[in-house]
């Protein structure tokens, strides 16, 4: 029988990239989680997907304001990953984050390798999370490398193999 840490074990020997996923809070301050939980979904149109997790603050932001934003770490973002990690009542002013507002008013995180700004065009209830699916109304990219998150820990991929 699966149990959850088993689950948990066997999906992080899965490298990731490491994302902010941000959205503006009613007060227009922004918001940001940390994210792996990404996929591009369509070429026509645009389309991502994003699962958030139900007790996720960004959760009930991401349902009313329908909009969101993903900014793909570079390497050398590691402790703004580490920081939209924690929970919201455990980030404290150490880390410095500087965005960039997109037309429709959506945060890229500064010094990201790609960005993304993207309108809710639909929304799937699937166990403890909801995949939101965003058409992309906005795309930056930015050369560098990745961040990656592998085995519960950040790290960068490396530099043998994978030119820049």
């Amino acid at each position: 029988m699966a149990d959850t840490a088993a689950f948990r074990q066997a999906w992080s020997t899965f490298p990731t990239g490491v994302s902010v996923m941000t959205t503006i809070q009613p007060d227009g301050q922004v918001h940001g989680m940390t994210a792996n939980g990404i996929n591009s979904v369509s070429l026509e149109p645009l389309l991502i997907l994003a699962c958030v997790g139900h007790t996720a603050n960004s959760h009930t932001l991401i349902q009313d304001s329908g909009r969101f934003a993903i900014s793909v770490l570079s390497e050398d973002q590691r402790s703004i990953g580490e920081y939209y990690a924690r929970s919201v009542e455990k980030r404290v002013g150490d880390v410095e984050v500087s965005f960039s507002f997109t037309k429709e008013g959506a945060a890229f995180v500064d010094g990201g390798l790609a960005a993304m700004d993207c309108r809710v065009v639909d929304q799937y209830e699937a166990g403890d999370h909801t995949i939101f699916i965003g058409e992309v109304d906005e795309i930056e990219v930015n050369p560098g490398r990745p961040l990656v998150f592998f085995e519960g820990k950040f790290g960068g991929l490396p530099r043998e193999g994978f030119p820049v």
